[in-house]
């Protein structure tokens, strides 16, 4: 297991400060961060911690999955890499002169 953790579930309120001190119960937080939307600035509802290693990772899913932070049940798995974007294209372009 990687020490990279998925946090989903998470209360609109919680913060990166509760997500790290939830997660001190397992050991050593090396970051841990709420994702938020960029426009409003609110949760996106999960969010991502670093375990100082593979061996805390594993117990922090163990004993904290479905455990209450900030009011809600919160679901804990080993984070996946990030999938390639694919580029986005805006149509052609110009047109020239149109009368």
């Amino acid at each position: 297991m990687a020490n990279k953790l998925f946090v989903g579930s998470l209360a609109w309120t919680a913060t990166d400060a509760d997500l790290e001190e939830f997660f001190k119960q397992a050991g050593t937080v090396v970051s841990a961060k709420v994702i938020v939307d960029r426009e409003t600035n609110r949760s996106k509802g999960f969010g991502f911690v670093e375990m100082s290693t593979d061996e805390e990772a594993k117990t922090a899913v163990d004993t904290l999955n479905g455990k209450d932070l900030a009011g809600r049940p919160v679901a804990i798995s080993e984070a996946r890499p990030q999938a390639p974007r694919e580029e986005r294209s805006f149509g052609g372009g110009g047109g020239g002169n149109r009368y």
